[in-house]
């Protein structure tokens, strides 16, 4: 795996915090400073985005879970971190969890959809992933905005559809091409791996996102030994960040608390 750059703020227990494909850890900035009271956050930028180069081949969400628990140990990350994935960023929490429970105190992945890519959706962008490669981010701006914010987005939801589109605009052309190929072509079937999970788990889906069905992550839930499912407002699988910041930090801080013995 290339090398992951991770941005430290705060201090205190260790909170990690990974990112949904095409966009990068800023996507994360209107959270920061609430869940990052009294704690230390560690905001990855994922292969291929922001300001980690990414692969030139082929690679798995488990070879980005092994990564992350490299990362932990280049940072001396010794206590168990509680875990908060966006979409790609769910995934790999989630084989982080089984794989690696040791490492994981809670586990909160939002937007997170545990099923495989479906046929029709995979083929269809398949070839927007050829195009992307031809062409660039620039065409495809909006698609990327409407399938993580929301159809309309630009007008109902203008400064989440900004910073989408500009996280999108950045990172390493060629390995967001390969994360592409590698990660969201190849989503596996996560399903099998839930109810191994031992580790407390929170499942929030925007009420509203069309490829995150949230009766399936309801689902998704209960088959978790130790989990929960919380809907939450956006239409995509970013924007529960992006324009219900308060919501989603107000669930979380709950949700650890309960782990705390609050």
């Amino acid at each position: 795996m290339a090398p992951i750059k991770i941005r430290r703020i705060g201090v205190g227990p260790p909170v990690f915090l990974w990112h949904s494909m095409f966009v990068d850890s800023e996507t994360f900035d209107l959270v920061t400073q609430e869940l990052g009271d009294g704690r230390e956050l560690f905001l990855v930028d994922g292969p291929g985005h922001g300001d980690s180069p990414g692969p030139r081949r082929f690679y798995s969400l488990q070879d980005c879970a092994t990564a992350a628990v490299q990362v932990m140990d280049a940072l001396q990350v010794a206590a168990p971190v509680d875990w908060v994935g966006n979409a790609w960023g769910g995934h790999v929490g989630i084989l982080l969890a089984d794989g690696f429970p040791a490492r994981i105190r809670t586990l909160t992945a939002i937007g997170t959809p545990a099923y495989p890519l479906p046929a029709a959706d995979r083929r269809k962008t398949a070839l927007l992933v050829r195009l992307y490669r031809i062409l660039g981010p620039g065409p495809f701006s909006k698609t990327v905005v409407e399938a993580l914010v929301g159809p309309g987005a630009a007008a109902s939801a203008p400064s989440a559809a900004s910073i989408v589109a500009a996280a999108f605009q950045r990172g390493d052309r060629r390995g967001k091409y390969w994360a592409m190929r590698s990660l969201m072509l190849r989503r596996p079937d996560l399903r099998p791996v839930l109810p191994r999970l031992q580790v407390p788990t929170l499942l929030m889906a925007g009420r509203d996102d069309a490829m995150n069905d949230a009766g399936e992550a309801e689902q998704a839930a209960r088959s978790l030994p130790a989990g929960q499912f919380v809907p939450v407002a956006g239409g995509g699988h970013v924007a529960p960040l992006l324009v219900a910041p308060k919501e989603v930090t107000r669930t979380i801080l709950q949700f650890w608390a309960t782990q705390d013995g609050g």
